[in-house]
């Protein structure tokens, strides 16, 4: 007998079978090991805006599940990301485009510092022939506003990963497009949907082809959706932003009473301790500014996992919770928003009625 022959065509390489090598190279810290991972993909035919995608990006979100699931600490994490960013910007260097349309000028809203997320979305413009410029975390307003005057800007493209940010990206949006420049959004701060992005009047990408989609689209680009904002009429929002630092000295207040033994606590973890309760303070307000108060049970949900994997137990969360639904009873949405998310903790763990 003989051998049957060999196929003429070798297996196609494809970047989801290389994702476990690529994760184990960031894993490693092994920058070099990670850029030959992509540029292999490279040689071996598939196009460079496949790689971003279907490599960089989900490797790095099962980076941030790594943290969030406590099995990575934060100085694994920036490693990892400061690599991923390495292995976009060789990627970009190997396909080398050359621009053949207008400007896009990419950025992270003010206060955001994911950069990495956006930095996908502007290589893949690049990749489709925009001239990007990309300003990377946390561009203030007037700062961008003030690039886009000097330079012919055909659209701007901003990110958010925190819903918390809702209220200061709405600022920066309503700047630029005073401007006249055209606004397109993404990322997971304006829902997994674009929900809170149409709420906020403007234009919303899932991902970064469906952003190059959609400023390739100027008619879809420069539909002007009307904000739907009527209900900050009530002042909640800005009572609630006002009264930031009481709730979350009263907050600590109430907890230090219920639980003795925080008086332990070192330092870093009462810095931890400050900083989820201002996390849950301002994930509230951005609630109320959008009225929608599935963005705050969202972060209960996220808050508690989070708390329960590093051995703190959700009836912890919801305590607090039922205290600062307490300390705002004086504000109807805000209460409201509060108790469903007590209701949220509740169905997150075991917690004593």
């Amino acid at each position: 007998m003989t051998a049957p022959a060999e196929s003429s065509h070798a297996p196609t390489a494809e970047p989801s079978h290389a994702l476990a090598d690529f994760l184990a190279r960031l894993a490693e810290a092994d920058e070099f090991g990670a850029i030959e991972v992509a540029t292999g993909l490279l040689d071996a035919g598939v196009p460079a805006e496949r790689v971003l995608l279907e490599l960089v990006a989900p490797a790095q979100s099962e980076v941030g599940e790594r943290w969030a699931r406590n099995e990575w600490s934060v100085a694994q994490e920036h490693a990892a990301t400061h690599i991923s960013e390495r292995v976009v910007a060789a990627i970009t260097a190997y396909a080398d485009p050359r621009p053949t349309r207008g400007r896009i000028v990419v950025a992270c809203m003010d206060g955001e510092w994911h950069a990495l997320p956006p930095r996908l979305v502007a290589e893949v413009l690049r990749l489709r022939g925009w001239q990007v410029t990309f300003l990377g975390a946390s561009v203030p307003a007037a700062h961008l506003v003030s690039y886009l005057h000097r330079h012919d800007a055909y659209a701007v493209a901003l990110a958010c990963a925190l819903p918390m940010r809702l209220p200061y990206a709405h600022r920066m949006i309503e700047a630029c497009q005073r401007s006249d420049v055209p606004v397109v959004v993404g990322g997971r701060g304006f829902g997994v949907d674009g929900r809170w992005a149409r709420r906020l009047g403007v234009a919303w990408a899932p991902d970064a082809p469906g952003a190059a989609d959609l400023v390739a689209d100027e008619r879809a680009l420069r539909r002007v959706v009307p904000t739907d904002l009527s209900h900050l009429a009530d002042d909640e929002h800005a009572s609630l932003v006002k009264r930031r630092g009481e709730l979350i000295d009263s907050a600590l207040a109430d907890l230090r009473a219920r639980v003795p033994s925080v008086v332990d606590y070192t330092s870093a973890q009462w810095d931890a301790t400050i900083s989820d309760l201002g996390y849950a303070v301002d994930f509230l307000a951005a609630a109320v500014y959008v009225d929608d108060p599935v963005l705050f049970t969202d972060y209960v949900a996220w808050w508690v996992a989070l708390l329960t994997s590093r051995g703190v137990s959700a009836g912890a969360v919801a305590s607090t919770l039922g205290h600062l639904r307490h300390a705002l009873r004086d504000f109807p949405r805000a209460g409201r928003f509060v108790a469903l998310g007590v209701t949220t903790a509740v169905a997150s763990g075991t917690v004593p009625r």
